[in-house]
């Protein structure tokens, strides 16, 4: 009897506990017109006829604004009576559908140019579709879709397709530089998995087959130890893993975000061969007053170090350093550091103008080579350089940036790099 009692007695307690304690009444979702109001509660840690929890709300706020439908997200908490609230979200929406437009010269002069199409926010749910084709000399295209919340708020599914054809330079001993049709047909898929607001994994498979021809030119002679063509058909396994703590406020980013992935390809001949490739990019921003953000990211790559002249990592105008040419060497390993400040000159309404000024630095691995290459500065490449920023704050991942290089030391080179979002 005795032991009924106690139990009464703190079930009582917890009773009047619970009583006491605030809870959320009614939870509203406003301001959102093609995302779906289900899916935005779905992913809501908030619910209603729950404890009200200021973290939840904070960790709910700051979710929706790394979300590719909306531009910003604020919240407004009401008392109704007593220890009842209402909680509404109130979302600003971006416009998802995006076109895009990339106009180059190729390597041997002729006009280049790629067109995509990509909706970020297919049937209101996050859900992104789309696809691209590429007249660089010779013609690519490929097509995506990927569903991160298609069977839980926390788990989901993508796949693509790629037929990627380029006019790559190859890199032999002796400084002989060969250049190759590149021919890469790939198919993807893969599972993704949200533990929690803060990391997310990826894991999948990629089944491809790479195929290199030599491009004869004058004057090119084809070294004795290099195919004229060569073909494989290779395996991976891919796997993402992603630590997210950046808060973003329409152009501005601060915290830390650091991002694996990793690759172990199968299949290889002598040329192309297995190998297993990691990259880790860890990236810092702060905010500088009212118009300034401080931008950094570091980039530790890693692979097998075979000495083959088809290595995997690439140093490019568009990857890594700005200013340096395209595709001007290759190797096994690398160090990167990337440096820039954003500054706000202009803003009103949808719109923002910046400007920025930035260090590209980085180091790497030769075939073959030994780690300290990465620090002995014989592989070293500096690039300072400024730039401008256009911004549809409205529209997701909408900046157009357009930067100057200007590198420093023995057989630098400089030139303008322009790309659609921020260079990282």
């Amino acid at each position: 009897m005795n032991k009924i009692i106690i139990a009464f007695f703190f079930m009582g307690l917890i009773s009047m506990k619970l009583s006491a304690q605030n809870r959320i009444k009614e939870f509203e979702i406003e301001g959102n017109k093609k995302t779906r109001t289900s899916f935005l509660e779905r992913l809501a840690l908030v619910k209603s006829q729950t404890v009200l929890d200021s973290v939840k709300i904070e960790a709910d706020i700051r979710r929706l604004k790394l979300s590719p439908s909306v531009a910003n997200a604020t919240y407004k908490v009401v008392n109704l009576s007593g220890n009842q609230y209402k909680v509404t979200y109130v979302i600003e929406e971006n416009f998802t559908i995006i076109p895009g437009l990339g106009i180059s010269t190729a390597n041997n002069g002729e006009f280049a140019f790629r067109v995509s199409l990509f909706e970020f926010n297919l049937l209101g749910r996050n859900q992104l579709i789309g696809g691209f084709y590429r007249r660089d000399i010779f013609d690519s295209y490929g097509a995506f879709w990927e569903a991160p919340y298609l069977f839980t708020r926390k788990f989901g599914f993508g796949i693509n397709y790629q037929n990627l054809i380029s006019q790559e330079p190859v890199f032999f001993e002796d400084n002989n530089t060969v250049n190759y049709q590149f021919d890469s047909r790939a198919f993807e898929a893969k599972f993704m998995y949200e533990y929690n607001f803060h990391n997310r994994f990826e894991l999948g498979v990629n089944i491809s087959k790479e195929i290199y021809n030599f491009i004869a030119e004058e004057e090119v002679v084809l070294p004795n130890d290099a195919p004229a063509e060569l073909d494989a058909n290779k395996l991976a396994i891919i796997s993402e893993y992603e630590y997210n703590n950046i808060n973003i406020d329409y152009q501005y980013k601060e915290g830390f975000r650091s991002l694996f992935t990793g690759r172990l390809v199968t299949g290889g001949n002598e040329f192309l061969k297995n190998t297993f490739i990691g990259r880790n990019d860890f990236e810092y921003f702060k905010r500088i007053g009212d118009k300034g953000n401080w931008a950094n990211r570091l980039r530790l790559a890693f692979a097998t170090n075979d000495k083959t002249p088809f290595a995997p990592f690439a140093v490019d105008n568009q990857l890594n350093l700005r200013g340096v040419g395209n595709t001007i060497d290759r190797g096994t390993a690398a160090i990167v550091i990337n440096s820039e400040y954003r500054h706000t000159l202009f803003e009103k309404g949808w719109f923002a103008f910046q400007t920025n000024v930035f260090v590209d630095a980085g180091s790497w691995r030769n075939p073959g080579g030994n780690f300290g290459e990465l620090v002995d500065g014989s592989t070293v490449r500096l690039y300072p350089g400024a730039g401008i920023r256009f911004i549809h704050k409205r529209i997701f991942n909408a900046v157009f940036r357009l930067d100057y290089g200007y590198g420093i030391g023995n057989e630098a080179t400089n030139g303008i790099v322009f790309g659609i979002g921020q260079y990282f």
